[in-house]
């Protein structure tokens, strides 16, 4: 039962309870009493359901992406490389999923489709492929790269999967007017306006030299480590896009988007974070609110001190909001040299993210350079774009200083 209907059948019960102590029938007020009092309890759990809801990461919500479980435990990117590749390799069962996937894209591969299935794992990287060949060594210890985590879909953004053609989600922008009038008066007129938010294909994609040893000799945990590689390096390109995304050949990200509200050179991060709040708060913004910066900005909010030299603390400086460190937000946000990183504060439930097809491959053996030292050329792609529900549910913060403030111009809130 959702909460709106439990808080709709407690109105009914205390109408009854009004009855009972209206015509002094305890009996009844008794029953209603207690199925109140348990009526309460579920209502109570109810909200806290609603509460943890709103804080849940960004999960697929519309489309079935879901292979059966014997593609999933079958299906090897290694060998669908290999295979279109040209190398003698058994990749029957990957070639005929392949008719399946070009189903969830509405399209045919160009290469191979690789399902999103495989993606689900923690992100490793390396060299090109040769030192992936099985030798003395310990697959389990590849060393990854230094690389950004990917943010948004933690922070509570909305994906949408197994998308085909051009996607419109209509909005209403303003609902009818509520008036009061006299007995035998007419009440005026007022229509609910509406338009819409649209998605549409965006391709982002890389190209990358891998050594024919790694596609024939690796070991099963490269197997794994080729899952990891493309599933981060598309997580951070989604990533990038979200937040900043210009909307030519990208997604229009959060910070491109046209009615997002601004709060300009900010004095301090105290007033940075307290203006960002009030702006959401009068905007009627969502629960899921999260700041999402720079780690500079951690920096100088971890080096600020009280009037007595003594640290005042991340949080209270950044006045107990939920906070996210990365280097994916732009370090260059505003026109004041000097203190020029931002901030997007918001309910980031609002930013939708669509996804459109699996990861399309495409190998090329022929390429010169590749085909001198017998490697392959892979070309990797997916379609995805990002749109923003209702633009001011996001707060961006420009010129945020980056000085570390002086004992006597910092106040303890």
């Amino acid at each position: 039962m959702k909460t709106s209907d439990m808080i709709e059948q407690r109105a009914g019960i205390v109408a009854r309870m009004n009855a009972a102590h209206e015509t002094d029938d305890n009996a009844a007020f008794e029953a209603a009493d207690s199925e109140l009092r348990a009526l309460d309890a579920k209502l109570d759990r109810q909200r806290k359901i609603d509460a943890a809801d709103r804080t849940e990461i960004g999960t697929p919500i519309n489309g079935d992406n879901k292979l059966t479980s014997e593609i999933r435990s079958r299906f090897h990117i290694g060998r669908a490389i290999a295979g279109a590749a040209g190398l003698a390799v058994d990749w029957g069962f990957e070639r005929e999923v392949q008719t399946e996937l070009a189903k969830r894209a509405g399209r045919n591969a160009e290469g191979v489709f690789i399902p999103t299935e495989c993606f689900e794992t923690r992100v490793l990287t390396t060299a090109a492929g040769s030192e992936l060949v099985p030798t003395e060594h310990r697959p389990d210890q590849y060393i990854s790269a230094l690389v950004a985590s990917s943010v948004v879909r933690g922070m509570g953004a909305r994906v949408l999967s197994g998308l085909t053609g051009n996607l419109s989600i209509p909005r209403e922008t303003d609902s009818p007017a509520i008036g009061w009038v006299a007995e035998n008066s007419a009440l005026t007129a007022d229509d609910a306006d509406f338009d819409a938010i649209t998605l549409s294909p965006k391709h982002a994609g890389a190209l990358s030299e891998w050594s024919r040893n790694m596609l024939m000799q690796a070991s099963p945990d490269v197997e794994s480590l080729l899952r990891q590689m493309l599933a981060r390096n598309l997580a951070l390109a989604i990533d990038r896009a979200a937040i900043r995304g210009g909307g030519t050949n990208e997604p229009k990200g959060v910070l491109e988007t046209t009615g997002i509200q601004k709060v300009t050179a900010p004095a301090s991060l105290f007033d940075a974070v307290a203006d960002a709040v009030a702006l959401a708060d009068v905007a009627n913004v969502g629960a899921s609110r999260g700041l999402l910066t720079t780690p500079e900005i951690r920096k100088i909010a971890a080096k600020a001190l009280d009037a007595n030299g003594l640290p005042i603390g991340i949080d209270k400086v950044l006045g107990g909001v939920s906070a996210t460190f990365s280097n994916q937000v732009p370090k260059t946000l505003g026109g004041t040299p000097g203190a020029e990183h931002g901030m997007i504060y918001g309910d980031w439930s609002e930013l939708l993210i669509g996804i459109w097809s699996e990861i399309d491959i495409l190998v090329n053996p022929f390429e010169s350079t590749a085909y001198s030292k017998g490697n392959v050329m892979i070309r990797a792609m997916a379609t995805v774009d990002c749109a923003v529900r209702h633009p001011k549910a996001f707060v961006s913060v420009e010129d945020v200083t980056t000085a570390t403030p002086a004992m006597p111009e910092v106040v303890t809130p």
